[in-house]
Formats: C-alpha cells, sequence, structure tokens
C-alpha cells in the first residue's frame, strides 16, 4: 500500500510537559513530518526544533468538551493525518468520541468499552486473572480485610471522570494521582481518601519486588512492535514514574504482557506496567497505560521507532513487525534523577520501603549517567527540551526543598 508524501502531512501531538512530547516530535519532524504541538500552557517540547507549530488549547481537567473540540478542530485540517495519545486524558477523548476523530483521522487506539475496562482497575484485574495474568491481592478500601500485609491504597479509577464520579461540579477530567503506603497492621483514614479521590478507592497488596514494562504497539488485536523495560529508579525511591530504565528480554515478561493484551484485543499503544514479585519470580500486574509511555525514548534508542511505526499505520502503510531491539540501552531523564535523590534524602516517602543511604544513591546515578549517557530530553541537534525540564525540575525540588525544611523547622 502507497503511503502519502510525508513532507506534506502533519501529526497533532498534545505535548504533555513529559520527555515523551519530545520523542514523538522528534522522531516525526527528523523524518519532515510537520508537527503541531497543543498544550493548555507551554511546555518543554514547545522549543524543540522539530516541533512546527504550536498552540494552546482549554485545559482538560476543568474543560474537557473544550480539549476535544480544539483537537478536534486541529485533527480536521487537510493536512493532519495523525493524532498521537500522550495522556490517558487523551486516550479517554479520542476513544469517548471515536466517530467523531475517525472522520478525520485513522483512528489508532482502544475503544472506549476496552477503555473502560483498563480504567476500573477492579474490572482489570478479573480480566487479567482470566488471561492467567498474575495479580496482587485487591479489595475495595470499603471491604473488610486483614491488616497482616504491607498494602497501598489508590484510586479504583485512574482517570477521575462523570462516568465514575457523581458531581455537578465535575466539568473536566483528571488523573488520580492520591497513592498511600500503608505499614501492617496501619490503619488509613477512610473517609478522607473517599472524599480526596471522590469514589471509593481500592486497597491492594504491596508486592515487593522489581517493577518491568511491556511496550507495545498493536494494530487490531496482532502485535506491529513490542519492547521490554526494566525500571531501575523513579522519580520516587518507593516507585512511581520511571526516570531510569533500561532495556530486557524475558520471555516470561513478554507472556504475560501479550496474554492480557491478546485478551483485551488490543488496539493502538500500550505500556503493561510489572512488579517482578520477589518470593514467587512471577509478573504481577499494576496497569496498563493505553498511550504513548514517557519513556518511550528508551526503545527508541534501542531501536524500536515506535512513533514512527504508529505515523505509517495511521497514514495505511505497514509498519515492519519489530520485537528485535538491542538490550541493556538505558536512557535517564536528569529532572526526574533529582527528584529521586530528593526523596532519598527527605525520607518522607513511604512507611513501607526503606530508602538506600544517600551515598549509594548518588553513586548509583553517576555510575549509570556515565556507563549509558542517553537521555529523555537531551539530545546534541535539539537541546532546548532538555534545558527547559532541567530549569523547570531545579525550581521544584528547590521549593520542594525549602518546604520540607520549613516543616521540620516547625516541629
Amino acid at each position: 500500500m502507497s503511503v502519502p508524501d510525508e513532507t506534506s502531512l502533519a501529526a497533532l501531538v498534545p505535548a504533555a510537559h513529559a520527555p515523551h512530547a519530545a520523542t514523538v516530535l522528534r522522531s516525526l519532524g527528523r523524518r519532515g513530518v510537520h508537527t503541531i504541538a497543543a498544550y493548555e500552557r507551554p511546555t518543554p517540547a514547545f522549543s524543540s526544533r522539530y516541533c512546527g507549530e504550536t498552540h494552546i488549547v482549554p485545559p482538560p481537567d476543568t474543560d474537557v468538551e473544550g480539549y476535544k473540540d480544539a483537537l478536534l478542530d486541529l485533527a480536521a485540517r487537510d493536512d493532519v493525518h495523525a493524532v498521537f495519545p500522550l495522556r490517558e486524558v487523551d486516550a479517554y477523548v479520542l476513544a469517548r468520541h471515536r466517530s467523531e476523530f475517525e472522520g478525520e483521522v485513522r483512528p489508532l487506539w482502544p475503544s472506549f468499552e476496552t477503555l473502560e475496562t483498563v480504567y476500573d482497575r477492579l474490572d482489570l484485574l478479573a480480566t487479567a486473572r482470566d488471561a492467567a495474568v498474575a495479580t496482587p491481592e485487591t479489595r475495595l478500601l470499603d471491604e473488610s480485610g486483614g491488616p497482616e500485609l504491607s498494602r497501598v491504597v489508590k484510586a479504583r479509577y485512574p482517570l477521575i471522570t462523570g462516568e465514575y464520579v457523581e458531581s455537578d461540579l465535575l466539568t473536566g477530567v483528571r488523573e488520580a494521582r492520591t497513592v498511600q503506603y500503608l505499614a501492617p497492621g496501619e490503619q488509613p483514614d477512610r473517609e478522607a481518601l473517599r472524599s480526596e479521590m471522590g469514589h471509593v478507592p481500592i486497597v491492594q497488596e504491596h508486592v515487593l519486588g522489581e517493577e518491568y514494562a511491556f511496550w507495545a504497539l498493536y494494530r487490531d488485536g496482532d502485535p506491529v512492535a513490542t519492547c521490554q523495560k526494566h525500571q531501575v529508579r523513579a522519580e520516587s525511591y518507593a516507585g512511581g514514574t520511571s526516570v531510569y530504565r533500561e532495556t530486557v528480554r524475558i520471555p516470561d515478561l513478554e507472556a504475560a504482557g501479550r496474554a492480557l493484551l491478546d485478551r483485551l484485543d488490543w488496539h493502538g499503544f500500550a505500556s503493561v506496567q510489572f512488579k517482578r514479585d520477589a518470593r514467587t519470580g512471577e509478573f504481577t500486574l499494576l496497569e496498563v497505560n493505553p498511550r504513548v509511555w514517557v519513556s518511550v525514548a528508551c526503545p527508541v534508542k534501542a531501536g524500536v521507532d515506535f512513533p514512527y511505526y504508529y505515523w505509517q499505520l495511521a497514514n495505511g502503510g505497514s509498519a515492519p513487525s519489530r520485537t528485535d531491539y538491542e538490550t541493556g540501552v538505558g536512557t535517564h531523564r536528569i529532572a526526574g534523577e533529582l527528584m529521586n535523590l530528593t526523596s532519598v534524602v527527605a525520607d518522607t516517602d513511604t512507611t513501607v520501603v526503606d530508602p538506600p543511604p544517600v551515598t549509594t544513591a548518588v553513586r548509583d546515578v553517576l555510575e549509570s549517567v556515565y556507563r549509558q549517557p542517553h537521555f529523555d530530553y537531551l539530545a546534541a541537534d535539539d537541546p532546548w527540551p532538555f534545558l527547559s525540564d532541567l530549569a523547570g525540575g531545579l525550581e521544584r525540588q528547590v521549593d520542594d526543598a525549602v518546604g520540607s525544611l520549613r516543616e521540620r523547622l516547625a516541629r
């Protein structure tokens, strides 16, 4: 099947305030694709030399209909041939309004029905069990259960929308980021957590082990490209979004990731997150991110250019089936490494996981940067997104440090 000339076409990239926006812009821009970045405020990706034009759009957390309309207006342009979901809200908007968007671009994202399963963690875990994928012990916070295990309280619905929360004041869509770690025997403030999250959250067994991910791009239930990640460090020493990761190839990880995505009859991007249980060695499901993942620069560096394959599919081409890649390739987010070190120094993240010694944490960062001098934002031919992100990260760390110091002095 022939593909139109890339230099005459454009891609719409909702330029999230994270490095995957810059990675997508670079992947496409270096091939002559005109890129259109849209976000509710300027982001580091706006400063990329591969960002063709920028648009400020309504914030989806307060005006999701305005956000949808703005994306749809841009997608309706004759030159736009692809829309990339970079945030959970992008996946939600594209799936929720699939009939409107598919009239303008080729839809390469899950159906709304599939997305509803992914965005209800209880339904997702039930689907995983049906696919013979290991899951952590999980229940609603209001249900009785033994307090003998270390546990994690998190939102049942990682994306808070009108479908899940009854509220006359809810006019947007927001991510539920609250996570509370509970030591064995510790009881949570149920009412406070319900009020903060807007619904009854879940309490889940805290699985000890390292984090991994199965990255994939699927088309109509079949994998087009896959890769695997070992998360070495996150924004916090206790976990979270990765700031340093390396590519791996583990048959059991691939089997678990494919089993779940096959059961979901997946379509589009997916990052399937797992913990490798330190007791059993099993890959235990955490969540599925139905979008471009933040650390997509890592597989691109390893030889799997997910953004470009998506672009090829969006234009009616046949992207090569890629399951081969270089293992042991690592990429860093420098501002995120600073966040990790701050969490080690402050020691305020969790009572469940002990922080490493500060000297060990600093040494590990320096050694990995020496061995793997590859970065999510930093690129020799496109330095401005990195500099912008670094400046913002330093500002946040100063604010956090000052706040922590004030708390200590007030005690």
